[in-house]
């Protein structure tokens, strides 16, 4: 008698067990999940500003941009899904996201124009 896993379930490096990963997520709440996304997209957002420690090594300003607008359409999109709680640290840093965008372009947009504006209203810097 073996103690192996019948094929196809047991985890091996290179080969994840989906059907684990998909119980894990399910338990997740929304809310979490939102807040997750969030996060990592503020996170790389002020890697591509140059923001963290290594400066301008990383900085790209359209894929801030980019980001940015993401992060903007999420939290605009999910409001009335997450509590303020939630949602209030979460658009203090997409405003400070945005004002160092606004600091770092060298040609500023217009008030409305910059990256998330279309969601947020104008950020003035």
């Amino acid at each position: 008698m073996s103690d192996s896993s019948p094929a196809g379930s047991a985890e091996t490096p290179g080969n994840p067990d989906f059907d684990e990963m998909t119980r894990d997520i399910a338990e997740v709440p929304a809310v979490e999940v939102i807040v997750t996304v969030a996060v990592n997209l503020m996170s790389a957002a002020a890697v591509k500003l140059g923001l963290t420690e290594e400066g301008d090594k990383y900085k790209d300003l359209d894929e801030a941009r980019k980001l940015i607008h993401a992060l903007a359409g999420l939290l605009d999109g999910s409001a009335t899904e997450i509590s303020s709680f939630h949602a209030a640290p979460l658009r203090d840093g997409l405003k400070s996201l945005q004002l160092a965008f606004r600091e770092a372009s060298l040609v500023p947009d217009e008030p409305g124009q910059g990256p998330g504006e279309k969601y947020t209203g104008p950020i003035y810097g």
